[in-house]
């Protein structure tokens, strides 16, 4: 695999859903972009036209990545963005066939609160309970779903969890009922392989960091023929779907990104999987009562979350960090809310439980040893939490 590392040598880094480092292949053709191509792509003279050029290239690479038409690209500054767009953008697009929305209750917040803002203007929103393994059944979809349902928002797979869903079969049940398929595909785009014809679905969101891009671009997929409602307005770039001026460094980053994960995508694949289960068997080894959290084949490569008994998360987190060794609690738009994971209580965790889980994420950087020391230092600091908690 090729290696990046852009943190201290001696960090033992285990939090790549939530950050991780940027390819330093993506960096160097982006430096042309902050220092040279500074044009604005709706400009009429070279600097302009070169930056255009970068622009098609970058939305072509990505929608290569996720076999999808150049068009159906849409650039916006994160994920978060990109569902606030596709809920509200779509909602408000067909408000006048329907005004009820279906989503998922382990969805990530930029879903949650994008629907609670419909609520607020009129909409009604039904949330899919999801089973003991965090899988949402297409049967409890279908119950959810009315005569005005226009919109069906369920992630791809958990950013928490890792749980993948079966989106391909809830999107043909969504469109036998003539609604609209989302899909929040954050997590999942750079782990598993993504094919927007074959999950079927209408809209999809996608980040640059989750390809170890840069921060501050991400896209919409939205497939030929959708309406959406634009929910930046003020300028004609995205085709007037989202205005601004485009962070062309980062969408060049971006672009770069998707297409080198697109050619090392089996080879990541492998290498994550491999590191995944040698350091769930390594802790399952050394750890009394420790179980893992979502389902054990439909899940992320390299995402694990595990509940470790009678070990308080955040204590978990802080003692391994004085160690060197940085994990996580859980969403990375959620951990600092609360200690106790909404999404492990939707799965039918205790209170107790959710704040005894860790959320432990591996990266195409990521070297074996990290494996070894986090095997060899989370057995110790879960003894003293125990000895202390008595």
């Amino acid at each position: 695999m090729h290696t990046f590392l852009s943190y201290s040598l001696l960090m033992t880094y285990l939090d790549h859903i939530t950050a991780s480092p940027i390819d330093p292949r993506v960096l160097q053709i982006m430096q042309a972009y902050l220092h040279e191509h500074y044009g604005s792509p709706v400009s009429l003279h070279r600097y302009g036209q070169q930056a255009r050029q970068a622009l098609v290239h970058a939305r072509k690479q990505i929608a290569q990545l996720i076999h999808a038409k150049t068009e159906e690209i849409i650039f916006t500054a994160s994920g978060t963005e990109s569902d606030n767009l596709a809920i509200k953008g779509l909602a408000q697009a067909y408000s006048k066939k329907g005004r009820h929305l279906v989503i998922s209750a382990v969805e990530h917040q930029a879903v949650l609160y994008a629907v609670r803002h419909l609520e607020r203007q009129g909409y009604s929103v039904t949330e899919v309970p999801v089973d003991y393994d965090g899988l949402v059944h297409p049967a409890k979809v279908r119950q959810a779903m009315r005569d005005d349902t226009i919109l069906v928002s369920i992630t791809l797979a958990s950013d928490e969890v890792g749980v993948i869903q079966p989106i391909e079969e809830i999107a043909q049940m969504v469109h036998e009922q003539e609604a609209i398929m989302h899909t929040d595909a954050v997590s999942a785009v750079g782990r598993m392989p993504v094919d927007v014809k074959t999950l079927g679905v209408d809209a999809l969101s996608l980040s640059a960091r989750s390809l170890n891009g840069p921060a501050g671009s991400a896209a919409l997929f939205l497939k030929q023929g959708i309406r959406l409602r634009p929910q930046i307005e003020g300028g004609i770039q995205e085709e007037g779907r989202r205005s601004g001026h485009e962070n062309l460094p980062a969408i060049v980053g971006f672009g770069t990104a998707a297409a080198l994960t697109q050619s090392e995508m089996s080879a990541r694949m492998v290498h994550l999987k491999r590191l995944e289960e040698q350091l769930l068997n390594g802790l399952k080894n050394r750890i009394p009562a420790i179980s893992l959290n979502g389902h054990a084949t439909h899940r992320l490569p390299g995402h694990l979350n595990v509940m470790i008994q009678d070990a308080d998360s955040e204590s978990m987190v802080l003692m391994l960090d004085a160690k060197n060794i940085a994990v996580s609690i859980g969403s990375t738009c959620a951990s600092h809310a609360s200690k106790t994971s909404y999404v492990l209580q939707a799965m039918g965790r205790t209170p107790r439980a959710a704040q005894s889980s860790l959320m432990i994420t591996m990266g195409p950087s990521t070297p074996e040893s990290d494996i070894e020391r986090m095997i060899e230092v989370l057995p110790d600091v879960v003894a003293q939490l125990r000895h202390v908690a008595g």
